[in-house]
């Protein structure tokens, strides 16, 4: 029932993700970030079974800086998604796989390139423009696929975002009523304002 949502531009990546927390017909909470800040220039969006989400994410990221306090750098944003995808992979073979879904998101400064990584709880893996995952994130290819284009500035991948909330408002019967939206660049990682359906009612 989770959604995750991601974009990537010339210069930055920008993720949404629903703050509902359910299990079965109950809503537990709705205000659960479901971005997770990494590093510096790093972020991961996770969805999932609740605990496992929780967990794995943690895992990363305390491996991840365990890395840069052996090495004194931070891992890019390419082999933290490599990393994560082979951990993944690893738990998958045990008695113990993690059923979690994620969108890796980072800048890499040292190549002034985003990246944007797509991961499954298969642990397929794939670098990608744009993409979803859960149920909201199938009303949504073809709004990405009409509006993304190479060169798309950050204000326009926000309203990208807010035509593809709307889009699962109006089209998914699960009510995800918020959406946190995030975003990394040259100047880390920083939120911006939620989409909710009162930002909403401009698009109707």
């Amino acid at each position: 029932m989770d959604t995750i949502l991601g974009i990537r531009g010339p210069t930055f990546v920008m993720l949404a993700a629903d703050t509902t927390q359910a299990r079965s017909i109950m809503v537990m909470k709705q205000d659960e970030n479901k971005i997770h800040k990494i590093s510096n220039n790093l972020m991961i969006a996770t969805v999932g079974d609740s605990g496992d989400a929780v967990q794995f994410t943690e895992f990363i990221s305390k491996n991840i800086a365990l890395y840069k306090m052996r090495n004194g750098y931070d891992l890019s944003p390419k082999c933290a998604a490599h990393f994560t995808r082979k951990n993944l992979a690893d738990y998958l073979r045990s008695s113990s796989p993690y059923k979690v879904n994620m969108l890796v998101a980072g800048f890499d400064p040292k190549e002034s390139l985003p990246e944007l990584h797509y991961i499954d709880y298969l642990a397929n893996a794939k670098s990608v423009k744009y993409g979803g995952q859960g149920y909201g994130g199938m009303f949504c290819a073809s709004i990405f696929d009409r509006y993304y284009y190479d060169k798309i500035t950050q204000a326009e991948a926000y309203e990208v975002l807010k035509k593809c909330v709307a889009e699962i408002h109006k089209r998914l019967i699960i009510n995800l009523p918020k959406f946190h939206v995030a975003v990394v660049d040259d100047q880390g990682v920083h939120n911006l304002e939620p989409i909710t359906a009162k930002n909403l009612e401009q698009l109707q």
